[in-house]
């Protein structure tokens, strides 16, 4: 028989704030609800249980103070699995969707049961939240904090990195799996780990078939979030009840015994909830009206993310249970910065509309608790606000995807970019000083998880997408790739040597351009998605990093290590501010001055002074000749060695530092077609 309890609450102890915390021998239960009308919390003995072992009605008059309901029960303990349930007006015309039926997350669970295999129905139990009070010993761990200007991200999957049969790793696909690949990531000479989304995601949401195969197709990249706090069960090794986060933990005292910070990519824009056809999970059937954004017929949500429902994120709760999520990941679980998706969503009101001033992103850049983190904005949504270069306070950093673009449409030979691919590698200068920031606040990347991979954009002129199952429409159209003669794999020796140049182009145009360099994981191997610019769904060797391409390109993992290592040993490439006219000087191949105004115009050298006695000279050569470049003069006692000459086959395309050869003609230097080279005076 069920025990239905009516338990009156200290207002002192269980008004703490709101969540679930141990406090004097149980456990504070809080929740916010200002439509409801009841609230019972449901305790339960295992994960597939229908029928709690426990349930408590909280009383309006005891346990209600405001919009919180409140309860402080004594004898939790950790491990306790929860849920809620929350009755209220069921008007969805209104923005009320209100059902007791339904078990609910705690908005605030920092740990959930295991998901089931499948999407949620009546016939297949809820997952439960698990209250964890867990003692960790952080050792002598300190956040590193990291400069901008020394900070070198690689943006990876926690599942995809290690799960192939491959990756050689004992707990593959998991947190800890990540940190056998430590060594790796020391050598590749990285300072950050940007993790795609671990807030808690159901990879079984209904996502149809593989037509190709017949296979299920997965939420593999997780940009879909059912909780703020919660990290993926599925990608913790123990597989236990709340054991995630004790391995998040040790993953990230491992990173930082290792000297790499962890960012994170967040999700607060939007939530797995969908649209109103969606599932009723935690938001929804707590207050719908508050935490999401309502069309006029408040029966329908505005879609200004692409997933069917937007946060209300500059709703006062909303915006606290945000700020709440941020900093329990910096307090508790000691991560370095995040990333936020879609960031441009958070800034708009309870109508939609963009904000000049979002209290929420605000907030987030002058939070005391939150100051020396690393916040990255992608600052755009699905419904067409861009903000790139002018993206709220200006402590926040962007992913510039201008950068992107500008320098795939160079390489690619496009008349025209000679000017942009210049702003671009010298810090966006116009894109960011009209706003006051400096280089340091754009992220500068060639790709990125959202889109195709390195080796890709050098072997595909269009995407291939048909596995998504949505007919190839999918993905973006504008991808500024070419295929150099065929699409996708050739044994073509003179097509693979140009991709190869091409590859270590780009490679080098990113770690010279000032401002803040993301690798995406794998491509230092050239890693491929056969073609594939939104593997979103694809939970397989589409996305998995196939180790044994370390190997077989072994040479362009060295050339990116060296890269890295030439960029932290000469600091005038990454200091944060926009060089001025004694830093550095442009010339034509003939010596002079570019023509900037010819749109034909494909090639040009920057001399950048590092000191009195030490410079850089930097040549680009877009175009499908060879050019002669005169050398400009060095001081007296000094010579032109060669750095990097990417028309070169290892190891002769970069040299050690100390180990570069001196050039015999110091008159001109010929550069090949489709190539780049890096001469220092010494």
């Amino acid at each position: 028989m069920k025990e239905i309890l009516i338990l009156k609450s200290n207002m002192e102890d269980d008004l703490l704030q709101i969540g679930i915390h141990g406090a004097d021998g149980g456990v504070n239960f809080v929740l916010f609800s200002r439509h409801a009308s009841r609230v019972r919390i449901e305790l339960f003995n295992q994960p597939a249980d229908a029928t709690p072992s426990r349930v408590i009605d909280l009383d309006p008059v005891h346990n209600r103070t405001g919009d919180l309901w409140h309860v402080w029960v004594e004898g939790i303990r950790p491990g306790q699995l929860y849920a809620y349930r929350v009755d209220g007006p069921y008007e969805p015309g209104e923005g009320h969707r209100f059902n007791f039926n339904k078990l609910l997350l705690d908005p605030l669970a920092t740990a959930i049961s295991p998901l089931p295999d499948s999407d949620f129905s009546d016939a297949i139990p809820m997952p439960k939240c698990v209250f964890m009070n867990e003692q960790f010993d952080w050792k002598d761990d300190r956040p590193l904090k990291t400069h901008w200007s020394k900070t070198v991200i690689y943006e990876t999957h926690v599942r995809g990195f290690t799960i192939h049969p491959s990756s050689g790793v004992k707990n593959s696909g998991t947190y800890r799996g990540l940190i056998e690949k430590i060594p790796y990531l020391k050598e590749l000479g990285v300072t950050a780990v940007e993790l795609m989304p671990v807030q808690e995601f159901n990879e079984h949401q209904v996502m149809g078939t593989n037509p190709q195969t017949g296979q299920p197709l997965k939420n593999y990249w997780g940009y879909n979030p059912m909780l703020f706090c919660a990290p993926k069960a599925s990608y913790s090794s123990l597989k236990g009840l709340g054991q995630q986060k004790l391995e998040f933990k040790e993953m990230i005292r491992a990173f930082h015994k290792a000297g790499i910070e962890v960012i994170l990519d967040v999700v607060f824009n939007h939530t797995a909830e969908e649209n109103e056809q969606g599932p009723t999970l935690c938001f929804r059937g707590i207050d719908n009206s508050i935490f999401y954004i309502l069309a006029d017929d408040k029966h329908f949500y505005k879609d200004y993310t692409g997933t069917g429902n937007t946060i209300n994120a500059n709703h006062p709760v909303v915006q606290e249970h945000i700020l709440t999520a941020l900093r329990y990941w910096v307090v508790e679980m000691r991560v370095d910065g995040f990333r936020f998706d879609l960031a441009a969503a958070l800034g708009r009101d309870g109508h939609g509309n963009i904000l000049p001033d979002p209290p929420l992103l605000k907030q987030i850049a002058d939070d005391p608790i939150l100051k020396n983190v690393k916040i990255i904005a992608e600052a755009w949504d699905a419904a067409g606000a861009y903000e790139v270069g002018s993206f709220s306070e200006q402590r926040w950093t962007e992913w510039n995807g201008q950068y992107r673009d500008d320098i795939r449409r160079f390489w690619r030979g496009d008349d025209g970019f000679l000017g942009l691919f210049v702003q671009r590698i010298c810090g966006s200068d116009d894109i960011y000083s009209k706003s006051g920031k400096s280089p340091k606040r754009s992220v500068n990347f060639i790709t990125c998880h959202d889109g195709f991979t390195l080796n890709d954009l050098v072997s595909f002129r269009d995407k291939h997408n048909e596995a998504n199952g949505e007919n190839n429409r999918d993905g973006s159209d504008e991808n500024f790739s070419e295929n150099y003669g065929a699409e996708g794999k050739t044994v073509d020796v003179q097509i693979e040597s140009v991709r190869k140049r091409q590859i270590k182009n780009f490679l080098l145009s990113l770690l010279i351009s000032r401002g803040v360099p993301m690798l995406l994981g794998g491509d230092e191997f050239r890693r491929t998605q056969g073609g594939n610019n939104n593997p979103y769904c694809q939970d397989n060797e589409v996305s998995w990093y196939d180790w044994s391409c370390l190997e077989k390109n072994r040479e362009i993992f060295r050339f990116t290590c060296g890269l890295i290592a030439f960029r932290l040993a000469h600091p005038i490439l990454s200091t944060e501010q926009f060089y001025t006219d004694a830093e550095i000087k442009w010339f034509s191949p003939q010596g002079g001055l570019p023509n900037w105004d010819n749109p034909k115009e494909k090639q040009f050298a920057c001399l950048i002074h590092e000191s009195e006695h030490n410079a850089l000279y930097l040549m680009f050569n877009a175009g499908v000749d060879a050019v002669d470049f005169t050398l400009p003069p060095v001081s007296p006692g000094e010579r032109w060695r060669l750095a990097v000459d990417t028309s070169h086959e290892a190891p002769q395309d970069l040299f050690a530092q100390g180990e570069e050869p001196f050039i015999e003609n110091t008159q001109t230097y010929h550069l090949g077609s489709q190539s780049s080279v890096i001469l220092l005076a010494r």
